[in-house]
C-alpha cells in the first residue's frame, strides 16, 4: 500500500476552496445568493426547478430531476471513493471506481462542464432528500422481512445513509468551492422546546451533515434596533439564537452580510493565529475550581 505525503504548502493551498452549507426559511432568498456570485465561474446545480428567482441570472445550470441523477452528478464531480470494495454478489456500490468509470464514459460533455467552473452551487438538500425518499420506498430495505409490508423505519435508515454518503461525496469535490443550500425549520423537541433544524427527511442526515462541511451558515431575518428586519448570515456556533452554524476557518464573525461572494473573499483572506482564533483558558473561578479538584 502506498501513502501520499502532503506538504504544509500543499495543504494550505488546498484549504483555499470553501465547502459549506447554507440553511434558511422558505422565501429568505437562498437561491438568489447566485446574484452575489461570479456567473462565469459558478455552476447552478438545480434540484428545485427554482429558476424564477434567478431566471435572468447570466450563469449556467444543470437541472436534476431524480435521486439517481443527483447521485451520478455527485460522483462525476467528486471522483470515485477508492475505499469501496466489490459486493459479495459481484456488483459494485455507487461512487466506486467502476461506477465512476461508467459515468465518465457516458457523460464526457457533462464532465467537461463540471470541470469548467470554480464553484458548484447545489440547490437544495431539502429537495434531494425528498427525491431520495421517493427512490427509497421502492427498495427491499423499506419492507418488513416478516410481513412484507412497507416499513418506514427501513426507509428512513436508507435515506439517512444515502444522504450522508451523497453529501460526503459532494464535500470531497477537489479543486472546487462547494455550496449546498437547504431549508430551515423551527421544530420542537420531546420536551416541547423550540429549536432550529435543517429541513431534511430523516434525522440521521440532519445530525451528521453538521460535521461534514467546514462552514455551516443560517440565513435568517434579524431585528434592528428600530424594529425593522434585515437578512443576515449567522456563521458561528456560539450564537445566542441557537441557529445551526459552524466556522472552521476562524475568519468569520457571528453575523455576516448575506453576500456569498464577499463571504468567500473573507474565508480566503488572511487567517488569524490559532491562539487568537481559539481560547485555551477557562474563567478564573472555573480554573481555581479545577485546580482544587
Amino acid at each position: 500500500m502506498s501513502f501520499k505525503i502532503i506538504t504544509a504548502d500543499e495543504r494550505m493551498k488546498a484549504g483555499q476552496h470553501v465547502k459549506g452549507c447554507i440553511f434558511g426559511p422558505h422565501g429568505i432568498g437562498k437561491t438568489s445568493l447566485l446574484w452575489t456570485m461570479d456567473p462565469g465561474s459558478t455552476l447552478f446545480l438545480n434540484l428545485e426547478a427554482g429558476e424564477k428567482a434567478v431566471q435572468d441570472w447570466p450563469g449556467d445550470s444543470i437541472e436534476i430531476k431524480s435521486w439517481r441523477q443527483a447521485v451520478d452528478l455527485a460522483c462525476l464531480a467528486s471522483g470515485p471513493d477508492l475505499s469501496l470494495v466489490q459486493h459479495a454478489d459481484g456488483t459494485w456500490p455507487i461512487y466506486s471506481q467502476p461506477h465512476y468509470d461508467y459515468l465518465v464514459e457516458q457523460n464526457q460533455e457533462i464532465l467537461a462542464f463540471l470541470e469548467k467552473y470554480q464553484t458548484h452551487f447545489w440547490d437544495s438538500i431539502s429537495v434531494a432528500s425528498r427525491l431520495a425518499w421517493k427512490w427509497a420506498i421502492g427498495q427491499s430495505g423499506s419492507f418488513s422481512e416478516k410481513t412484507g409490508k412497507q416499513d418506514t423505519r427501513g426507509t428512513y435508515r436508507i435515506i439517512g445513509q444515502d444522504i450522508v454518503e451523497w453529501l460526503t461525496r459532494i464535500q470531497h469535490t477537489r479543486g472546487k468551492n462547494i455550496w449546498v443550500v437547504g431549508g430551515l425549520d423551527e421544530v420542537k423537541d420531546d420536551f416541547g422546546r423550540n429549536f432550529w433544524a435543517p429541513q431534511i427527511e430523516g434525522g440521521k442526515a440532519g445530525r451528521e451533515l453538521l460535521g461534514i462541511f467546514d462552514q455551516i451558515i443560517s440565513m435568517v431575518n434579524m431585528s434592528a434596533e428600530d424594529g425593522s428586519l434585515y437578512r443576515a448570515f449567522i456563521c458561528r456556533q456560539e450564537n445566542p439564537w441557537k441557529y445551526p452554524a459552524k466556522d472552521r476557518s476562524g475568519r468569520l464573525d457571528v453575523i455576516e452580510r448575506p453576500h456569498l461572494g464577499q463571504l468567500m473573499d473573507k474565508l480566503n483572506g488572511p487567517v488569524k493565529p490559532a491562539t487568537e482564533r481559539m481560547t485555551f483558558s477557562m474563567p478564573a473561578d472555573q480554573q481555581a475550581e479545577s485546580e482544587a479538584a
